[in-house]
């Protein structure tokens, strides 16, 4: 039986999707991007999920970055190629319908910062390190970093950490605003669970549709991002979940949704 890389495992209403790559601290080669890709259109057709958490295997490593023995033998045109596979991973998991919380359980350094950055919130483990030292490699980073990065942290924070390169620890990566949270490393993934579990209990459909608006007015002028709140937020009118849920508060009792 083939070696997997990359573990998705469901329980319940949650999938735990675990980049799984010990000897090489979890780094991404072109076959890991790949697996992840597949997991990832996998969970988008799933209709029963609330919530994906992403995580590394170990201890260590959360992701320590991309496969630099792989990327050593590059040309620019295959560079391109993988550049473009990473680019699609991150767009892939950005893209699920669903929460997705990134449990940063070590380093997350290059492609594993950009994997987290790819997530809807990050909680980080006290042990946790991030970075995007690419421009040590004579790269940069070709995974998403340079815009996600920027459109959360602002362009001079982030041209701070890309120029240099550094890595900051989890207490400075909450500080600027990259991490929500920061816990014991024995606590994290218990802790990312919990956090989904009580969106979980939300109106499914709702939360789904407040991502999509988030997502899509994201990068636009403000008059077209509230048609955009406007149009879902009426659309959800017609939802049994928005039926139930103002009955269920008029009756004092907790809803029972079910996801239409």
């Amino acid at each position: 039986m083939a070696e997997v890389n990359v573990r998705v495992e469901v329980e319940g209403p949650f999938a735990t999707v675990t980049v799984d790559r010990p000897r090489s601290m979890n780094a991404l080669d072109t076959r890991t991007l790949q697996e992840l890709e597949r997991a990832a259109g996998d969970l988008a057709q799933r209709t029963d999920l609330r919530g994906v958490m992403v995580t590394g295997a170990g201890e260590k490593a959360f992701v320590a970055g991309a496969d630099i023995a792989e990327m050593n033998g590059m040309d620019s045109d295959r560079a391109r190629h993988f550049g473009a596979l990473g680019q699609r991973v991150m767009d892939a998991i950005a893209a699920l319908p669903m929460p997705v919380v990134a449990a940063v359980n070590g380093f997350a350094l290059g492609g594993g910062c950009e994997l987290a950055l790819a997530c809807d919130f990050i909680y980080a483990s006290e042990n946790a390190r991030f970075g995007l030292p690419e421009v040590s490699l004579g790269v940069l980073p070709g995974f998403g970093g340079t815009q996600r990065l920027t459109r959360l942290l602002g362009p001079a924070r982030a041209k701070e950490l890309i120029f240099s390169g550094d890595l900051i620890d989890a207490g400075k990566a909450k500080e600027i605003g990259l991490v929500m949270e920061v816990v014991p490393l024995p606590m994290l993934l218990g802790h990312a669970r919990a956090a989904l579990e009580r969106i979980g209990k939300k109106g499914p459909l709702a939360v789904r549709r407040a991502k999509e608006a988030i997502d899509r007015g994201a990068d636009l002028e403000l008059a077209d991002g509230l048609h955009i709140e406007r149009e879902v937020f009426s659309d959800l009118f017609d939802s049994a979940d928005r039926r139930e849920g103002m009955k269920a508060f008029l009756e004092k009792r907790p809803p029972v949704f079910t996801g239409r």
